[in-house]
């Protein structure tokens, strides 16, 4: 930095064999020395000062990889802002600088903890809230990124480029496995994809290789193999960064612009060509781990990129009309053929998609990831996330049409098979796997009479609801989805077919019995404490809720109430449960009718009015003893816990 400091009008031009030595030795002694790279990490004017470094092509890789050093120990977020020109800096950069670049921006753009998000109180979150009122640094920084012009088009290009065609010896594959461990990083890729390159000029014009490793090479029977293989696998790691930062981008606060930028770019159809090619041309064991949310995922290239595109999907897709464009236009005209068959009008999002942007060739992005999903092993991970995109395309308002499309393809059956026959053990793979057959069957006549049909046996059907019962964590969303629709059900009587599936269904006919449905109820509100409530379990809640919801539009609610105070009595515990539902619904009414929270997402999912929803809550904690519909009515005076308010802590 020391050129900045002197008084001299012109700088000075220091040579670039220098800066790469400096940065060099930083290098090392940050690697080497303990506290290093956290003392270097606090001086912010030496950190802008880094960025600066990366306009020189030649010293752009060692910066590259200090500056991610430093950053992954910084305590405060940088401000992408203060970066001097940052918008000509990476104007400047080629796209395999950009791509190494994205790198460097994920630890920019994701908020700290990101990847346990689920995991958190809803108390602490929302205490969180509450003191960080303006926008974090991570948003503000997702904002400056946006700014940048042509920003997100050459991301786009990035992730959708093909590599080149030729793919080298059919095992290279295998050649990928061993060499994946010590090339970790994109950098390390990079510096020898130069020297590789180096050594094969060198033998070209008939010199000695200069190093032991390039005489390695040059003695390697993998020799002419090696570089085409790390093309691949170069490609694949840039390919993660990349989908990394518009995967976070799409689920920011700036989610619509980020939107209509990408289907712009064309990136759903540009996926959708390389689907084939690259992102599922072979199978890749992931042993049975579900690998988590962050970047930083040690796993293979291979199984962080595909992880990173199938959360893409999903970001994509979730409570958006963009989400017709990961069909083709012969699939558009299917769903709007089973519209008009079944009698019912287009969704607006269908009509109104632009079909100039949606996927081009034989199959659409969703049919081909039906494909492999289907022939996915029993308790890969990829199943977790798999199930999770197909899931979000289905979220939102329900539509029949793309229920049937999806039911066509033989995914119920698929289902069913995973959660009944196939033997998965994978709880977090379960849970994807009911939350979609929710999604699915939800309200839909004909996925019923399906179900009926796959589970034919007392036997099959014992598993099924032995696998529901083993966690309703996971499974409360399915249990909601056959509460809701045995109610529309029920008052669709002059239907022939609803008739006919209603009285032969073994899954209506088992929650049609009230006994079955104050049971899921008992153990909903058991599961779960204000203390305990995560993102994750919250929905055990709204499920329970649901239930009391179609209980008093029936006028049953004092006798649901009055039963789970009966069930207190005969387990011993008089008070503790109702208390603990009255502290929940307490939260319930902070937690959503704060005006950040967005309620239509319980609208939507239940098709029931949200003002409902408020309403059945405020008369659940009425205070006046004598209302059969007041959970108070049903404590006795000695076992009242209602005062302590264990919100306030």
């Amino acid at each position: 930095m020391r050129p900045t400091l002197t008084m001299q009008k012109k700088k000075p031009q220091m040579n670039d064999d220098l800066v790469k030595d400096c940065l060099s030795v930083l290098y090392n002694c940050c690697i080497c020395t303990e506290g290093v790279t956290k003392s270097l990490a606090a001086r912010d004017d030496f950190v802008l000062f880094l960025f600066t470094l990366m306009t020189n092509k030649k010293t752009f890789l060692q910066t590259a990889t200090l500056i991610e050093d430093i950053l992954g120990v910084k305590k405060d977020m940088i401000q992408l802002e203060g970066i001097p020109n940052l918008s000509g800096l990476v104007q400047s950069f080629d796209q395999q600088q950009l791509a190494n670049f994205c790198r460097i921006l994920s630890v920019t753009i994701s908020e700290p903890d990101v990847r346990n998000d689920d995991k958190h109180t809803l108390l602490a979150k929302n205490a969180q809230q509450k003191r960080n009122a303006s926008p974090s640094r991570a948003e503000v920084n997702q904002v400056t990124l946006l700014n940048i012009p042509g920003f997100i088009e050459r991301l786009c290009k990035l992730a959708t480029r093909k590599v080149s065609e030729a793919t080298g010896a059919s095992n290279f594959l295998q050649e990928l496995e061993d060499w994946y461990t010590w090339l970790d990083n994109a950098l390390v890729l990079d510096a020898l994809m130069q020297m590789a390159t180096e050594e094969a000029e060198h033998s070209s014009t008939g010199q000695q290789p200069l190093s032991s490793y390039e005489s390695s090479m040059a003695t390697s029977p993998l020799r002419h193999r090696l570089p085409q293989s790390m093309k691949i696998v170069h490609e694949i790691m840039y390919k993660v960064e990349v989908l990394y930062v518009l995967c976070v981008l799409l689920m920011g606060r700036q989610r619509n612009q980020v939107h209509k930028m990408l289907a712009e770019f064309r990136l759903i159809p540009g996926l959708n060509n390389l689907f084939d090619k690259l992102i599922w041309r072979k199978y890749t064991s992931s042993d049975h781990v579900v690998h988590g949310q962050n970047e930083n995922c040690d796993c293979s290239p291979e199984i962080s990129f595909k992880i990173q595109f199938l959360r893409l999907l999903q970001s994509f897709s979730d409570h958006h009309e963009n989400k017709y464009l990961l069909l083709n236009s012969q699939e558009l005209n299917e769903l709007s053929a089973i519209s008009l068959k079944a009698n019912i009008p287009e969704v607006e999002a269908l009509v109104n998609t632009d079909r100039s942007l949606v996927c081009d060739g034989k199959k659409g992005l969703l049919t081909r990831l039906l494909a492999v999903m289907k022939r996915e092993p029993p308790d890969s991970s990829f199943r977790f996330w798999q199930a999770r995109a197909v899931e979000s395309f289905l979220r939102g308002a329900t539509s029949y049409a793309d229920q049937m499309f999806l039911l066509k393809r033989g995914l119920l059956e698929h289902i069913l098979f995973c959660i009944i026959d196939s033997g998965c053990k994978s709880r977090d793979v379960l849970q994807s796997y009911f939350d979609l057959l929710g999604e699915l069957m939800k309200f839909n006549i004909d996925a019923f009479k399906r179900f009926n049909k796959y589970v034919s046996t007392d036997d099959k059907f014992q598993t099924f609801m032995t696998q529901i019962n083993s966690s309703l964590v996971d499974s409360n969303m399915l249990v909601r989805c056959i509460v809701l629709s045995l109610d529309r059900f029920e008052s669709q009587t002059e239907d022939v077919k609803v008739v006919e599936v209603l009285s032969e269904c073994c899954l209506l006919s088992y929650m049609a019995r009230v006994e079955n449905r104050l049971s899921f109820l008992f153990r909903l509100v058991n599961v779960i404490n204000v203390q305990t409530l995560t993102q994750e379990n919250v929905s055990c809640l709204n499920t329970s809720l649901v239930v009391l919801m179609l209980a008093r539009r029936r006028g049953k609610l004092p006798f649901y109430l009055n039963t789970l105070r009966e069930k207190e009595y005969a387990e011993k515990y008089p008070g503790c449960l109702l208390n603990n539902f009255h502290n929940l619904l307490r939260f319930w009414q902070r937690h959503y009718l704060n005006k950040d929270k967005d309620s239509t997402c319980l609208e939507n999912s239940s098709c029931i009015p949200f003002d409902y929803w408020k309403e059945t809550v405020s008369v659940l904690l009425g205070s006046d003893r004598t209302s059969l519909c007041a959970i108070a009515s049903y404590i006795d005076e000695p076992f009242m816990d209602l005062d302590r308010d264990l919100l306030e802590d």
